[in-house]
């Protein structure tokens, strides 16, 4: 591509040229509808799941693990709503 100076200081100069020419980038994956309030793929919905493991993890042993319950009733619980937000969130 050669340099040509424009011929008054108005005329816009377009520096990515090369870039046009380029083909378009084909879409990430399709986001689905679903309860969630946000658009979302898989994988967004598998980081909120994850998210949503790790606070309920934490709030299990904060006030109910001295009350008896064992964690792998949360572990449990975080999986089951983990399987159903990533199927239908």
């Amino acid at each position: 591509m050669t340099h040509r100076e424009p011929d008054d200081l108005d005329t816009p100069i377009h520096i990515h040229a090369e870039e046009d020419a380029r083909p378009a980038l084909a879409p990430m994956a399709e986001k689905t509808p679903g309860f969630l309030p946000i658009e979302t793929n898989w994988f967004d919905r598998l980081f909120i799941g994850v998210m949503l493991w790790v606070a309920l993890s934490l709030f299990w042993f904060r006030v109910m693990e001295p009350l008896g319950l064992s964690i792998w009733i949360s572990n449990a619980i975080a999986l089951i709503v983990g399987i159903i937000l990533i199927r239908k969130g």
